[in-house]
């Protein structure tokens, strides 16, 4: 048995048949012998366990299989191989409308998805006043839903699979279609929940939401689970697969993930550019790794070129604990593109730059490519490359990850 809040998948497969027509699939339920046109497998053997309270984000491409994992893990299809154990009330969004009726109003629907969620009418009637507040679409709660926008039907969607804490709380891409006023009151109420106890799946293509709410990531890829570790390491991997080119220099793997002593970091591209050390120095020249707020720092970075370049761009990203942007340019941006290298000339970059940053841990990424976007001609993508901290040894206390302190007060009674 599992525990109440937690899931186990366990050699989870899907595969879709497409047959020729009905009378083709009809009596393929009872000869073996009869073959689908075609086999599309959309899952290959999953594998995983989610404890009680995790909030996981799921992440891959279009086609990746992530909305059909969460239909398996919600009942509303069934495995072609393999099994799901859930444990405990699970509320899930999984597309616009939940099944909705066009031409009932909102106020009708809800009644009649929350028959068949295990919600009383008594328990729904109790709970509609909070339902109608959170979804804040006023007196289009009684008019059809079909005249409602897609907003509007998110709103009235998401407050009714929240209106009782749930056990578990899956959640597809259907948030996105909602303004970001209700994007921030539904974040909000997914953090609410999730500190209270309810287990998360979050399916999203927003990666800042994914590292915001997240303490853990499973990336799914043609099918199959690649990578299942904390958020920041997951990204990193997903964003060196967008950028993977087919080819690579010498044979290479386009991605390779490095152990260090700060973690794993995500190594990727076509290998035409290495970087082989860098660091940040203090004004004395010394490397450092604990910094003060507002010191300058000059970013070091040395590499080398395995292959005759016309014209390389060079750019680096700092990250927060999170791996969400606080800043990043390049040298294309900067007007300092670097053109013919030759194959085995080596490179020093230095960037000085005060950290305007607030107390945090931090990464730099780096980035060698032909154009301002590196997924084009991506030579070498580095996570992690370089991990720090800043503390506020000296400066009046703030929050954030940014340091802009004001520098004039003005204050008037009138």
């Amino acid at each position: 048995m599992i525990p109440v809040g937690g899931i186990q998948v366990q050699d989870l497969s899907k595969t879709f048949y497409r047959y020729k027509n009905d009378a083709q699939r009809f009596w393929s339920c009872f000869f073996s012998g009869v073959q689908p046109a075609q086999v599309h497998p959309v899952l290959k053997s999953l594998s995983f366990t989610i404890q009680p309270g995790q909030a996981v984000g799921i992440i891959g491409h279009n086609g990746a299989g992530k909305s059909t994992l969460l239909k398996l893990l919600t009942g509303t299809l069934q495995p072609t191989a393999g099994q799901v154990q859930v444990a405990g009330r699970v509320a899930a969004i999984l597309e616009l409308g939940m099944g909705f009726n066009p031409d009932q109003s909102a106020r009708e629907n809800v009644r009649h998805v929350s028959s068949m969620m295990g919600i009383s009418q008594h328990e729904i009637d109790e709970l509609m006043p909070s339902i109608i507040e959170f979804s804040e679409i006023g007196p289009y709660f009684d008019q059809p839903i079909r005249v409602c926008s897609s907003g509007m039907q998110v709103r009235v969607a998401f407050a009714l699979a929240t209106a009782v804490r749930p056990d578990i709380l899956i959640v597809d891409e259907a948030l996105s279609v909602g303004d970001s006023y209700f994007q921030h009151k539904s974040f909000a109420r997914i953090r609410q929940f999730r500190d209270q106890g309810t287990t998360l799946l979050f399916v999203s293509h927003d990666p800042s939401a994914v590292l915001a709410l997240c303490d853990r990531c499973l990336l799914i890829n043609q099918g199959q689970l690649v990578l299942d570790d904390e958020p920041s390491t997951v990204m990193d991997y997903y964003n060196a697969l967008i950028a993977e080119k087919d080819q690579s220099v010498d044979g290479e793997k386009s991605i390779v993930q490095e152990q260090t002593e700060h973690g794993v970091r995500t190594r990727s591209g076509s290998g035409e550019m290495h970087v082989d050390h860098i660091e940040l120095l203090n004004d004395e020249g010394k490397a450092v790794e604990l910094l003060n707020v507002g010191q300058a720092v000059t970013l070091r970075v040395e590499a080398t070129c395995r292959q005759d370049l016309d014209k390389v761009v060079f750019g680096y990203m700092i990250k927060d604990r999170l791996g969400q942007p606080a800043f990043g340019t390049n040298t294309f941006h900067t007007k300092h593109p670097i053109h013919d290298l030759k194959a085995g000339e080596r490179l020093v970059l230095e960037f000085d730059f005060p950290a305007h940053l607030g107390e945090n841990n931090y990464s730099i990424a780096t980035s060698f490519s032909s154009d301002q976007d590196h997924l084009s001609d991506n030579y070498e993508w580095l996570d992690r490359a370089l991990v720090f901290r800043v503390l506020n040894l000296n400066q009046p206390k703030f929050v954030g990850s940014a340091w802009v302190p004001p520098t004039d007060i003005r204050i008037q009674r009138l």
